[in-house]
């Protein structure tokens, strides 16, 4: 099978390619910002060369018939798809579905802002960028209800790989000096990661560690930036800020730490959590009871603690993994078990290598074959929207993204 992926979210799809065995995966993505340059994996991707939409689907269109399904992560990558009309399928990790850009002013639950406001002439477009997916597919029991309440035929793929290659227990520590107990924090500093509970927790906590938190910021609003820069205003004595860590470097710093401080948000575990666990390191991070993971048509509730958002709860548990070697290592490898059965690579790619081909039955080309006057009046709302983003609404904090040269040439 030759899949065409646009975009890449946490590198799932780039771990899906390596280890893929009936499916031969390209990925095409979009030029990289100054952290994604640190945090992601470059090899074997291709990048467009242009953040114009006019020149990504012409990209697009001059490749396309190499491959027999597409398969898109974020809604920039869907908006490329669908302009340069494919069949393909649209795979969400996160905040895409929660706040998705055909729904007016969506907010987020933590936040009072709304994630941005689109007029009626943009929702209807990415309603219709929606809804011409061949299918829809989603991670987690919170998103996939979110999904399934827009789209009926949702699909659910609870299982995510881990690259065990890079992230396993045989992986040897980075040579640092260290003279306290070390909690590694290599998540986004936000609140969506729910910073405000660490932050309340770590001043209840009694034993004597050190937060190892890595500079690396979610801002994409005023109301994000505020709420960052009160959380640094108010840091507690124990958390210590580091440089970004280059991901090949990740695994090593994580069997230098003695434990890995995830989310306190969203009740679900994400890449950083599942890395760590792979190599056998206890993790804390929030785990909502009442959204089980789904394994093999089986629901189970995943062993990682909390099970509450409550930073008095949290700040109890962080003083027992200090104090107890007993029960963190339990706890890292009921962890690590649970994982190794979710997130092994083998067994994810043959969930989503059946997905490939049930698509493929039913599509028999990459190709959609809409009416041609349609999608022309389709293109010309993409280039008026290209001139919004670029030229306007977005321009400066692009500019300040990528640099001004940087930016100047990408959208020549």
């Amino acid at each position: 099978m030759k899949i065409l992926a646009i975009g890449d979210t946490a590198d799932n799809i780039f771990t899906l390619k390596k280890f893929a065995k009936k499916a031969k995966i390209h990925i095409i993505t979009f030029p990289r910002k100054q952290d994604a340059l640190l945090t992601n994996l470059d090899s074997g991707l291709e990048f467009f060369d242009s953040l114009l939409i006019s020149k990504q689907v012409k990209k697009i269109n001059s490749i396309k018939n190499n491959f027999d399904i597409c398969v898109v992560m974020t809604w920039a990558a869907a908006r490329i798809a669908y302009l340069a009309d494919l069949n393909y399928i649209m795979y969400f990790v996160g905040d895409d579905i929660r706040t998705p850009p055909f729904v007016k002013k969506p907010k987020l639950s933590y936040l009072q802002q709304p994630a941005f406001n689109r007029n009626l002439i943009e929702r209807n477009f990415y309603r219709k960028v929606f809804e011409s997916a061949v299918a829809c597919v989603t991670t987690g029991h919170e998103l996939y209800q979110i999904l399934r309440s827009y789209r009926k035929d949702a699909l659910r793929v609870d299982r995510i790989a881990v690259d065990t290659e890079l992230f396993n227990e045989n992986v040897k520590p980075i040579e640092i000096p260290k003279n306290k107990f070390v909690f590694l924090s290599a998540q986004r500093f936000s609140l969506e990661k729910g910073m405000d509970i660490i932050w309340q927790a770590l001043k209840l906590c009694k034993s004597d560690f050190e937060v190892w938190q890595v500079k690396w910021f979610i801002q994409n609003t005023e109301e994000e930036k505020t709420a960052n820069d009160k959380l640094l205003q108010d840091t507690p004595n124990q958390v210590k800020f580091i440089p970004l860590i280059k991901r090949n470097e990740l695994p090593r710093y994580f069997a230098f730490a003695d434990a890995i401080l995830g989310q306190m948000r969203s009740g679900a575990q994400g890449a950083i959590e599942r890395d760590a666990a792979f190599c056998r390191k206890p993790v804390i991070t929030y785990a909502d009871p009442n959204r089980p993971t789904m394994m093999d048509g089986v629901e189970i509730i995943p062993p990682f603690l909390p099970q509450s958002k409550d930073p008095k709860e949290l700040s109890l548990l962080i003083d027992k993994v200090v104090e107890s070697k007993e029960f963190r290592e339990n706890l890292a490898n009921e962890e690590y078990e649970f994982v190794r059965n979710l997130s092994h690579p083998d067994f994810v790619i043959r969930e989503w290598e059946q997905i490939f081909q049930n698509c493929m039955d039913r599509y028999k080309s990459i190709n959609k074959k809409t009416f041609f006057f349609y999608k022309k009046l389709e293109i010309l709302f993409a280039l008026l929207l290209e001139k919004l983003v670029y030229t306007r609404t977005m321009r400066e904090k692009n500019i300040q993204a990528w640099g001004r040269e940087t930016y100047e040439k990408l959208t020549k």
